[in-house]
């Protein structure tokens, strides 16, 4: 690639031949002028944005303040652990100044500037993967975002295409031996970057507005939409040198100080979200560990969420001085969903963020703040059952993964842990407590079974014992239940088994006359063990079959069938075991062929009617190897059934 001199080796070396198209040397003036071109995904991210997805073009106002703080946020940072600052006494702050007459609109703040690797990076590519896909499936869906999506994905500052048809970025990072730079595009095919003078560190962005958006050069609309969205940056922003915001600390304030309105507004502004929070949790503890905390609980879980483990949660301050928002151990991964501020003295600020994740202050914050969530989760669980179970349809399945992962909490989690079962109505949920409240009197034992969903799991062979019995059983439709089920052993000193399992003891209701005899019974068990070989592990009379002729249980030490299932998901190498298969010696079909097999052991029908039962019931759970082996034995049957 062609060296420009006067661009620095150690900056360009970040360009790609792909980023680079060439230079425009038509005059001496644009010498070191370069022309890139935007990669192709991020050409439709742009068409995306400013033609398809926005409704609220007011939305650019709130973006470009973020970035504004957030650049700021990262010089206060830096300048704590670097030497080679610029300016470092220049007042931090975010200057906005518009020009009615000319319909300008221009913004500048002193944080952190850009160099020219992060001008490319950062201005010319899509910030985050999977970002299109989801947008343009919005657009697929004939679904508009309502500017309240687009900052979650970090590229909010292409929204300013909206309203006008150029931006100019000029831009100097915060090191005295950087350059000046500066950055213009009209948000079509390509950008351009030229070296340029700049005195001062920091990024200003400067844009004339289209006709239609001229009301954004006007101090009063741009003063309503800052205190609508931006109310509570930690830092001056002055509108043609006029402050405008009211910067205050919410989390320092005490509780009966706050009022809703600012909490809501807060919790918008830290978060992007466009609903109010669900709920908030304010702490203030002192001793051990000092730190303040505001959290909140949102109403819906954000796109992606369960996919992005690398979803931004809490927001990390040491005395008013903004830390990181990507400190993961602040939190356990099972509470991901908590978003809010955590401000402490008790951290050193002369160390790397990485080290600060791992100090034995982050680790007692961390236990308090999930302590304090549990059981604030608790308290709505016992006293708001509406707000609990709207928070757990949102967010249960995450909140599940805690039983493996979170010894110390564990018996926390699973009492907050709800699912359906045979006594709830479809969509109502209920707990391990509620349901020991309505166990039998001679019940020892708590029943669950897995499914996709509840009709299915309600026509399961092994549910009719339970439903003749009026026994209620949990039904487990999420997938995450095979996972975090299988380590709760027992609730209330009660143990826990799957309806599936074979070592469940049933009493035997048959009439004695209803049922083949002993002998009977051990003659066609035989049989059935001698046709179907080593395809099961047994055969048995069944205790629990009501309706069905026949079922498959799991063995004692076997998995559940949907847990078999997911770990076929995950290795398509998998082998489930071999299943236990009971029949029902008092249905009319097995005692009929115990007639047979009484007069004539080989005949054809008995042995195919054995392996079409087993099949069968192979069918049901799913698993069916041969299903045109099944068909064309079903054929037979009918066949013979029909003939004259």
């Amino acid at each position: 690639m062609t060296k420009n001199n006067n661009f620095s080796s150690k900056e360009h070396y970040f360009l790609s031949k792909n980023d680079l198209i060439g230079f425009n040397m038509s005059t001496e003036a644009n010498s070191n002028l370069q022309q890139f071109e935007f990669k192709a995904e991020m050409k439709q991210l742009l068409n995306l944005i400013v033609h398809s997805l926005y409704t609220h073009p007011e939305v650019f106002i709130r973006e470009l303040i973020s970035n504004a703080s957030d650049a700021l946020n990262k010089f206060r940072f830096v300048r704590l652990t670097e030497q080679s600052i610029l300016n470092p006494e220049k007042e931090l702050g975010i200057s906005i100044t518009l020009d009615p007459e000319k319909s300008t609109f221009t913004i500048e703040d002193s944080g952190i500037g850009m160099t020219l690797e992060e001008l490319v990076n950062q201005l010319g590519t899509v910030a985050s993967s999977g970002t299109l896909e989801f947008l343009e499936n919005i657009k697929k869906q004939n679904n508009s975002i309502d500017g309240n999506l687009i900052g979650q994905f970090g590229v909010g500052f292409y929204s300013v295409y909206m309203v006008t048809n150029e931006i100019t970025v000029e831009t100097r990072s915060y090191t005295t031996d950087s350059k000046g730079y500066r950055w213009v595009s009209k948000g079509e095919n390509s950008y351009t970057i030229e070296e340029i003078e700049k005195e001062t560190r920091g990024t200003k962005i400067t844009f004339t507005l289209m006709d239609e958006h001229k009301s954004y050069a006007n101090d009063t609309t741009v003063k309503s939409i800052l205190k609508k969205y931006s109310n509570f940056v930690e830092y001056d922003i002055l509108i043609n040198d006029e402050k405008v915001n009211s910067i205050q600390a919410l989390w320092h304030k005490k509780k009966e100080e706050q009022n809703e309105e600012d909490l809501d507004e807060f919790y918008k502004f830290i978060t992007n979200d466009f609903e109010k929070p669900l709920g908030y949790l304010q702490l203030n503890l002192e001793g051990n560990i000092n730190f303040k905390a505001l959290l909140f609980i949102p109403q819906t879980a954000p796109p992606m969420f369960l996919r992005d483990a690398t979803d931004k949660s809490l927001h990390l301050y040491c005395n008013k001085i903004f830390i990181s928002d990507s400190i993961t151990d602040l939190l356990p991964e099972y509470l991901r969903f908590v978003r809010g501020v955590v401000d402490t003295e008790d951290l050193p600020l002369n160390v790397s963020r990485e080290v600060i994740q791992s100090t034995p202050q982050t680790t007692k914050i961390r236990n308090v703040i999930t302590s304090k969530v549990l059981q604030f989760l608790e308290d709505w669980l016992n006293n708001d059952k509406e707000k609990y179970d709207k928070f757990f349809n949102q967010f249960g399945s995450l909140l599940k993964t805690g039983v493996t992962s979170d010894y110390q909490n564990r018996d926390k989690i699973i009492d907050l842990y709800k699912f359906q079962s045979s006594n709830t109505s479809n969509y109502e949920l209920t707990t391990f407590k509620e349901y020991v409240t309505r166990m039998k009197p001679e019940q020892n034992e708590i029943y669950y079974v897995a499914g996709d969903v509840r009709d299915n799991i309600e026509k399961n062979p092994n549910f009719e014992y339970f439903k003749k019995n009026n026994i209620e059983v949990i039904y487990l439709t999420d997938p995450v239940d095979m996972f975090s089920f299988p380590y709760i052993y027992e609730y209330d000193k009660k143990q826990i088994k799957s309806i599936d399992k074979s070592d469940i003891k049933f009493e035997d209701e048959s009439e004695s006359d209803d049922k083949l005899t002993e002998n009977d019974s051990a003659t066609i068990i035989e049989k059935f063990k001698s046709v179907l070989g080593d395809r099961v592990e047994d055969v048995k009379i069944s205790n629990r079959l009501v309706d069905s002729p026949a079922s498959l249980l799991v063995g004692s030490q076997g998995l559940d069938p949907q847990m078999e299932k997911m770990m076929q998901m995950m290795d398509k190498d998998y082998k489930g075991g071999k299943r236990i298969l009971e029949i029902n010696a008092s249905h009319p079909l097995i005692k009929n062929l115990a007639k047979i097999n009484s007069t004539d052991s080989n005949n054809q029908i008995l042995n195919d009617s054995i392996v079409q039962i087993f099949e069968g019931t192979s069918l049901i759970e799913g698993y069916l190897k041969s299903p045109i082996d099944f068909y064309n034995r079903m054929v037979g049957f009918m066949v013979k059934a029909t003939k004259e």
